[in-house]
């Protein structure tokens, strides 16, 4: 990864590990970290996983859309946050069906099923939930630890653009530790 990919604002000196700058050691493992978080991680859902979510939710009580991705969210324990662009959409697409109706309230639209959506919703409910499948089981196990992953690498960059040498060489002996703990967890098994 280049160093301008990592720049944000950091106007100061970036080095190597090997560098005497007391920073270098974070910058790579900042490197190494955002390398490996800013990928995908688990599968992608696909559209008719959406729709079968909307359905299933819609099926307990009507809801709004946001409603809708922040219980798939949770459901899902952070693995699947589908976004607004696949999440309405699949909304109207569900109208259009005449599986769903939706009611304006205070500025917001929420979403029923209709009968016939009731049956179609009836006819899958003796299946798996999206959110229940075993890639978002799987991709679940790892959400958390991503996300955790994630905030390091952020406060870790805080860190290296304006802390003082000190702190940032406290830093570094945090990250180490934290490193050498987790191989620690692995070496359990």
């Amino acid at each position: 990864m280049s160093n301008s990919s990592m720049g944000g604002g950091f106007t100061g000196h970036r080095g190597g590990a090997g560098d005497s700058w007391p920073g270098g050691a974070v910058w790579e493992a900042m490197e190494q970290l955002r390398g490996q978080f800013e990928k995908k991680v688990g599968p992608r859902m696909g559209r008719g996983d959406v729709r079968a979510a909307v359905l299933a939710l819609l099926a307990e009580k009507p809801m709004h859309g946001y409603q809708i991705i922040h219980e798939i969210d949770e459901r899902s324990s952070g693995a699947w946050k589908p976004s607004p662009g696949s999440v309405y959409p699949t909304l109207q697409l569900l109208a259009d069906e005449g599986l769903i109706v939706a009611e304006e309230s205070n500025g917001r639209k929420t979403y029923s099923l209709t009968e016939e959506g009731r049956q179609v919703a009836g006819a899958a409910a003796d299946t798996k939930a999206p959110w229940d499948t075993q890639g978002a089981r799987e991709s679940g196990r790892t959400g958390a630890l991503t996300k955790a992953g994630f905030e390091l690498a952020q406060a870790a960059t805080q860190v290296g653009r304006s802390g003082s040498a000190e702190q940032v060489k406290q830093a570094v002996g945090v990250l180490e530790d934290a490193r050498r703990k987790l191989y620690t967890i692995l070496a359990q098994d």
